[in-house]
């Protein structure tokens, strides 16, 4: 699964990685929770005469998607991610899937590692060379009682590769940039279309180190949640060249 993540790397790091150009300027995030509003890009309105940019654009939305059918919101749970191996069939997904999926730039993600009782020891797990990642993603609008329209978006999960197996059983699913064009043309690529696209990243392409509990808390939100920890009880192993421990 994906209940906490970040995105840290500037706006025109994420204009140049996504082909969305004028964004306003935002500050790096180090703990986004549910509810919270993420970045989503989804394809654009169509792209003027003579443009080479790809047609994508950038929004906000609330992160845990509500379907557009719904009429009462008290007892549903938070759908902050969804299963990509059945997405495509449940009523809450459905029609997202088919006519709405998006991209959620991120610099990593937060998973907690088992060890007994508790939440567990968390771990800041980012791409080992560096660099933002696009989380599949679904998006829908809905309409609530009051008359106004929420953008809500959730995070397709995976299972989990080889190396995040011992952490958690589950993963976001990521986007490789040459199939965000693929992932995102909804009108001529159905469900089963991008299917192949639904699958864990390579082993080699997370790395997951310890870090503290502060990250636990919603309300830290500082740099220093993604600080390494050095733990009595965790084997780590030799650093690799660049210095970067493997660790969790």
């Amino acid at each position: 699964m994906c209940g906490r993540f970040a995105l840290i790397h500037k706006p025109k790091q994420v204009e140049e990685s996504f082909g969305t150009p004028g964004m306003e300027d935002f500050p790096p995030r180090y703990n986004i929770a549910p509810t919270q509003p993420i970045l989503l890009v989804t394809k654009g309105f169509g792209l003027k005469e003579g443009s080479n940019l790809p047609d994508r654009r950038a929004l906000l939305v609330r992160w845990g998607l509500i379907p557009s059918w719904l009429r009462d919101t008290k007892n549903i749970p938070l759908h902050f991610n969804a299963r990509s191996e059945t997405a495509a069939e449940k009523e809450t997904f459905r029609a997202s899937m088919r006519h709405r999926r998006s991209l959620i730039p991120a610099s990593g993600f937060y998973e907690w590692k088992r060890n007994g009782a508790g939440k567990g020891q968390p771990c800041w797990v980012r791409p080992r060379h560096g660099g933002l990642i696009a989380f599949a993603g679904l998006t829908e609008t809905w309409l609530e009682p009051g008359g106004s329209e929420i953008d809500t978006g959730a995070i397709l999960t995976t299972s989990a590769n080889a190396t995040l197996s011992s952490i958690h059983d589950r993963m976001p699913v990521v986007i490789d940039p040459r199939d965000f064009d693929r992932w995102l043309d909804c009108l001529n690529h159905e469900p089963r279309h991008v299917a192949d696209l639904l699958r864990p990243a390579d082993p080699d392409f997370f790395e997951a180190i310890p870090i503290s509990d502060k990250v636990n808390k919603v309300a830290n939100i500082g740099p220093d949640i993604q600080e390494l920890i050095t733990l009595a009880e965790t084997k780590v192993k030799p650093a690799r060249e660049g210095g970067q421990l493997s660790l969790c």
